[in-house]
């Protein structure tokens, strides 16, 4: 488990980062450590007090930089071998307050809009779900669908068949690359 930080995707201009704001995210691009007071190692690492590496990462979330400091498990090294990302087809009028308390239940790691791919796609809600064997994804699905009831015309479960790595914010190293993945 570590603890990143991830980019704003909606904003890729990183030129309003002074040289601490710099030191702070490659001294965190691995993570934040796992310790009782992150922001004061990270600040020891890098010659800032505890306080200042907080007040710049909220200052960098508030104007786009950082979009979120968050947890982020390795599911399956916790046991959660079934991860299911399950897609609805929702009521686009309903899908922001659908979205928002489905993202609340239990087993939900991520639960966001996107657009339908129509004919093909048609689903614009997706839900991700952890379960330690299959049949736990499915009777979680089977709850979110009786909860959405009307809301719900069709859905599906799409397993992931892989570990995709997942990274934080990561400043450009050569000239002219992306300034950040995730």
């Amino acid at each position: 488990m570590s603890i990143s930080t991830c980019p704003s995707r909606d904003r890729d201009d990183i030129s309003v980062l002074d040289d601490g704001d710099r030191a702070l995210i490659e001294a965190t691009q691995a993570g934040l450590p796992l310790v009782a007071d992150p922001w004061a190692a990270v600040g020891a690492a890098i010659g800032m007090s505890g306080e200042e590496v907080l007040a710049r990462f909220q200052r960098l979330r508030l104007t786009g930089v950082v979009r979120r400091i968050a947890v982020v498990p390795n599911h399956y090294r916790l046991g959660y071998l079934a991860n299911g990302m399950t897609v609805w087809d929702v009521d686009d009028q309903r899908i922001d307050e659908l979205g928002r308390q489905l993202a609340d239940w239990p087993g939900v790691s991520h639960c966001y809009r996107r657009p339908r791919r129509l004919p093909d796609w048609p689903y614009n809600l997706f839900v991700m779900l952890h379960g330690h064997h299959r049949d736990e994804v499915e009777a979680q699905a089977e709850r979110l669908r009786e909860w959405l009831g009307d809301a719900c015309r069709d859905h599906r479960i799409l397993y992931s068949s892989r570990i995709l790595k997942k990274t934080g914010l990561r400043l450009a190293t050569a000239k002219g690359a992306s300034p950040c993945s995730e």
